[in-house]
């Protein structure tokens, strides 16, 4: 168990404003440490001070600081890792919330004080993603949306506003605020943590249940996304397992074009990224280029990073990220003791002081004068396109074969129109036209120098006589109040809404499908002649089908060029040959000729993005809206269960527990749910999107006298477990071996009957049969989920038996207490003769090790040997306990 920190000789003081503070003095470990990329000092700062031998031990400390050879390990090397922060949004968030107070409740049936149950470290919660378009190009727009956004959310936005009183070390932004990643940005990042004097020194550092956490890294604090397990594993304190990353150093030097903006630089440096290949790894940006781009342009870039597929894309702290600091209206003396640390420990760039670039595993770079203005898509965003190439790329993709880019249109069909009414007038769509143009999402409105950039084009398009079409939707979702408030002061909003972009909410919201309806004449005419209709964004993901289900082409650009294709109605143009429009004296009017330069878009930034903005802004983040001070949210530290509600719902984690510790349970006759094959993914098995109107979800709200029209998403029910155990393995891809087609279905083996996943686990669950999955390779791959682990587990799951596991989701089953084991190098179910219609018992010996064979035995006198995917003590730990809540809360119970 736990025991005293080895590194503890380790600790020194420092004085910093008249004030003494302790802190680990990592460059005295050995001459290694002066090597390490600053992203690996960050990792090997939280072992040194966490190490206690037992969730982290000396050997973690040691990989790690022997970073320069262990990154080349071929099987990788694991290390604990223990974030000083969780953040959370609020559909990742309510289950976490709805876990903690289930927790509560168990301690207190238990005997124990239920106020004991809180965040061991800071936990904050965003509300962002349930606000949708469903008003738009109306100064009423924003007022209408966040009044249906409550109407539609009452219930979960109640429950958060209890936990936000009853937990301690729990913050929660009410809805209306900003996007989770920009307020994390502008106000929750620390930087470094620090308490009051004699207190302890530590970077900061975060991982939040949303894959673009990784934004935080443009300012230096180390972060990137995960699931709710692992969130949840954190907030009670405890390390979560990784593998050592090799770190790919990116190098920027020369300087970007005047008319080229920080968007442009992004989407080049994803596709680079992207074909470079760096999934699983860190990239870390330095050189001469990065010292002209400010902290927004950093953020747009390491916003970025899923698409490009590394863990993080960190910008070591500098003398730009303390100047971002005072900008943002931090405290002085919090940054003058945020230098004073990051220098003594060796933390802190300084681009002037000559030659601090460390080892990397590779160095890749890219001069800033070669990029140029882009978009990307149609379909994903690491098809970077020159914005001169647009028109013949476009062409090219239409008549290309269905793909990422393509749609196979005839060449017969290529001239297809469409008229349409709207509003009373006559319009026509065809290919390229564009429907959707939403300034959205994280990746740009956190960026000053992109929206005032946008605001001052608008002005210069209204000046010069250009409108947008009235039947384009047009949308502006600030990110954070702060946007608002210097678009406002820099005089642009009216320009801006005169194009139809009106400020339409605070939160996640075209960028993630929440763009809502389009005119229904319009969709009629797309839908009737096949057409291939655009939306234009200025978001980070453009997949098919996510921005809206009429646009199958969707495109990132910048905000300003957002405004340029929206004006322009179509992306079927060359801006360097064709006018946007043309004067009332008839004189075209090409995009240059409204173009701002960045040099015109510094000055008003500087002028207008000042530290009182945020001072007032975020003085009053946690009032919220009226509406969220009217709503009358229980009181108490043990939450009310509602029986009757469809979206909080106590889960059955801990129904029957026990203060000792559990019997171990015997894995004896039982049957397989599911025969899969390889690279089931987490999309495979956790619920998203809309409920299926047949669907075992469907039904149970039917029962519930609930319409379809109610059913919402299994996003916004995810705090439901009843919902969420009928939508596993519910994804209409899903391939079942013992079915001839894909789909959320499965054999009752007694019988040979198929029904829904959920229906079958539901007969074995009343007959007390245990289930088991039979899997291929790589299962579990893709995004973390948590409800990939606990839906298995409400399905009567006890054991996973595949040729590999993606290393997450693996740690995840291990927290539900669902068993991992993996077939032997060389063995399948194939090559061992498994139909998965046997009888199945796993011998469990009563003194489990990390890693041993386990035999298993089928009824068909079929016997194999299985390796058992508990990787560490801890791992068994959490087993025997029933997985790691049940653990925490035993752990609470003394």
């Amino acid at each position: 168990m736990a025991g005293a920190n080895p590194f503890d000789n380790l600790l020194k003081t420092l004085s910093v404003n008249g004030k003494e503070y302790k802190y680990y003095d990592l460059q005295a470990l050995n001459g290694k440490y002066q090597k390490l990329p600053y992203s690996i000092r960050v990792l090997l700062e939280s072992a040194v001070r966490n190490c206690d031998n037992f969730q982290v031990t000396e050997k973690d400390v040691s990989n790690i600081l022997d970073w320069e050879v262990n990154q080349l390990n071929e099987n990788g090397v694991e290390v604990a890792f223990r974030p000083a922060r969780v953040i959370l949004q609020d559909f990742t968030g309510v289950p976490a919330v709805v876990d903690f107070a289930a927790m509560r409740d168990a301690v207190k049936d238990l005997g124990g004080d239920p106020e004991k149950i809180n965040p061991v470290c800071p936990a904050d919660l965003v509300i962002d993603h349930s606000v949708q378009v469903d008003f738009a190009r109306s100064p009423e727009a924003l007022q209408k949306n966040q009044e249906l956004e409550f109407e539609r959310n009452k219930e979960r936005f109640m429950f958060l506003k209890w936990g936000a009183k009853a937990f301690n070390n729990m913050l929660i932004v009410p809805p209306g605020s900003g996007i989770v990643h920009q307020v994390n940005l502008e106000y929750l990042a620390r930087v470094v943590f620090n308490g009051n004097e004699g207190s302890l020194l530590y970077p900061d550092t975060v991982v939040g249940t949303d894959s673009h956490t990784t934004m935080i890294n443009g300012l230096g604090v180390l972060g990137w996304g995960v699931g709710g397990i692992e969130a949840e594993a954190v907030m009670l304190g405890q390390a979560i397992s990784m593998l050592l990353p090799q770190v790919v150093g990116y190098k920027l030097y020369g300087a970007l074009n005047p008319y080229v903006t920080s968007t442009d630089l992004v989407l080049t440096i994803t596709k680079h990224l992207r074909q470079l290949g760096v999934v699983g790894k860190f990239v870390e940006f330095y050189g001469p280029g990065v010292t002209a781009l400010s902290i927004a342009d950093r953020a747009t870039i390491a916003n970025m990073c899923p698409e490009y597929g590394a863990t993080v894309g960190f910008f070591p702290v500098d003398s730009t990220s303390l100047s971002y600091l005072r900008q943002t209206n931090r405290p002085e003396d919090q940054i003058r003791l945020i230098e004073a640390y990051l220098k003594v420990t060796g933390q802190l760039r300084d681009y002037s002081a000559g030659d601090q670039d460390p080892v990397f595993t590779e160095s890749v770079g890219l001069d800033l004068s070669t990029v140029v203005s882009s978009v990307s898509g149609p379909k994903r965003p690491n098809d970077r396109v020159s914005v001169t190439d647009m028109k013949q790329d476009f062409a090219n993709c239409l008549t290309n074969k269905v793909g990422f880019k393509g749609f196979g249109i005839p060449e017969g069909k290529l001239g297809t129109r469409s008229k349409f009414m709207y509003d009373g007038t006559q319009y026509t769509v065809g290919h390229g036209s564009v429907i959707i143009a939403a300034i959205t999402s994280c990746t740009n409105t956190s960026n000053p120098s992109v929206m005032l950039g946008a605001g001052l084009l608008a002005e210069n398009a209204v000046a010069a006589g250009l409108s947008v079409l009235p039947y384009i939707k047009t949308s502006l979702s600030p990110g954070s109040g702060v946007v608002t408030y210097y678009l406002r002061e820099s005089g642009v909003i009216p320009a801006l809404e005169r194009l139809g972009f009106d400020i339409v909410g605070y939160g996640c919201m075209t960028c993630i499908g929440n763009s809502g309806s389009i005119d229904e004449n319009i969709a009629n005419a797309i839908e009737q002649n096949d057409l291939v209709c655009c939306g234009v964004l200025s978001g980070n993901r453009n997949f098919e089908g996510r921005i809206h289900p009429n646009t199958r082409a969707n495109y990132l650009a910048s905000p300003l060029l957002v405004i340029a294709y929206a004006i322009a109605g179509t992306v079927d143009i060359d801006f360097e040959v064709d006018p946007l429009g043309y004067k009332p004296n008839n004189t075209p009017v090409y995009l240059r000729d409204i173009w701002p330069t960045r040099a015109q878009i510094q000055t008003v930034e500087q002028k207008y993005v000042i530290p009182s903005m945020f001072q007032e802004v975020y003085a009053k983040i946690e009032m919220g809206s009226s509406s969220w001070q009217n709503l009358n949210a229980p009181s108490g530290k043990l939450y009310p269960w509602d029986t009757t509600s469809t979206y909080i719902k106590k889960p059955p984690f801990f129904d029957g527990m026990t203060k000792n510790l559990p019997t171990a349970k015997p894995i004896t006759k039982s049957r397989v749910l599911l025969f899969l094959g390889d690279s089931v993914t987490t999309d495979h098995i956790s619920p998203a999107g809309s409920i299926g109107r047949t669907s075992p979800a469907a039904r149970y709200l039917a029962q519930r006298n609930l319409t379809p029209r109610e059913f919402n998403s299994y996003g916004s029910r995810r705090g439901n477990d009843a919902v969420m155990a009928r939508g596993t393995f519910a994804n209409i891809r899903i391939v079942n071996k013992f079915l001839t087609k894909p789909g959320p279905r499965t054999l009752y083996i007694p019988t040979n009957e198929e029904m829904d996943v959920f229906d079958v686990a539901e007969r074995y669950a009343q007959e007390k049969t245990p289930l088991i999955l039979i899997c291929g390779k790589d299962y579990g791959s893709g995004s973390s989920r948590d409800w990939a682990a606990k839906g298995p587990f409400l399905l009567g799951i006890r054991a996973v038996i595949a040729e590999s596991f993606e290393r997450i989701h693996r740690s995840n089953l291990v927290g539900m207490g669902i068993i991992p084991l993996q077939f032997l190098p060389g063995q399948n179910a194939e090559s061992l003769g498994l139909s998965g219609r046997e009888i199945y018992d796993i011998h469990l010996s009563a003194d489990l090790k990390p890693g041993q064979h386990v035999t298993v035995t089928t009824d068909e006198d079929k016997t194999f040997e299985v390796i058992l995917r508990f990787d560490t003590e801890v791992d068994l730990l959490y087993y025997t306990h029933g997985g790691i809540l049940n653990y925490m809360v035993r752990k609470i119970l003394g």
